[in-house]
């Protein structure tokens, strides 16, 4: 006759198959998932990352400088207009929900892409509109969705987005990460317009 388990080995026991099937779950999880980068620069970056976080598909966004010479710029130095990094969103994304080309229609709703170094009362090339790309997939897609918005005349000027490989990324500091959500009467001039 085997003695009954101890009270600990039983709860154990549960515990671990509790954890391991938690971990399976994550594993199937981030494998179903298709992660993506895109970095786009459009004006102010509170305005823009208010908008692309809400976005289906959009995992997480992280505002912050890219684009220009200087290492380890911070907002100091970038609001100057000299550095020529670009206030920009680095978003992290679900392909398999959103693609790059769906993100690309949010960016040129959101902004006026026309203004050269202009977002509303925002003047600087540290407020150009860019799209920093990952992969020649991107850039290519990236080069498309400007040829058919242009061909398309919903603007009534050609679009100014620069399409440029990506280049180191810089974080921008904490009080600018979810501006908006922090301070939610604080200035944008982002708006998805149809």
């Amino acid at each position: 006759m085997t003695s009954p388990p101890l009270i600990g080995e039983d709860v154990t026991m549960k515990i671990y198959l509790i954890l391991c099937l938690m971990l399976m779950t994550q594993t199937i999880g981030a494998k179903l998932m298709k992660l993506e980068t895109a970095t786009l620069a459009g004006g102010c970056f509170w305005g823009m990352e208010e908008i692309i976080r809400n976005i289906p598909g959009v995992i997480k966004t992280t505002v912050g400088y890219t684009g220009g010479k200087v290492e380890n710029p911070n907002y100091e130095i970038v609001k100057l207009g000299t550095s020529n990094h670009a206030e920009s969103v680095q978003i992290e994304f679900d392909a398999n929900k959103l693609s790059f080309t769906e993100l690309l229609g949010f960016f040129f709703r959101m902004h006026d892409p026309t203004t050269l170094n202009q977002q509303g009362n925002d003047k600087g090339t540290q407020y150009r509109s860019v799209i920093f790309y990952h992969s020649k997939e991107q850039k290519q897609l990236a080069l498309e969705t400007i040829k058919k918005i242009n061909d398309s005349k919903k603007w009534p000027r050609p679009i100014v987005t620069e399409v440029v490989e990506v280049s180191k990324f810089y974080p921008a500091e904490d009080y600018h990460q979810d501006y908006l959500q922090k301070n939610p009467n604080g200035y944008t001039c982002h708006w998805l317009r149809n």
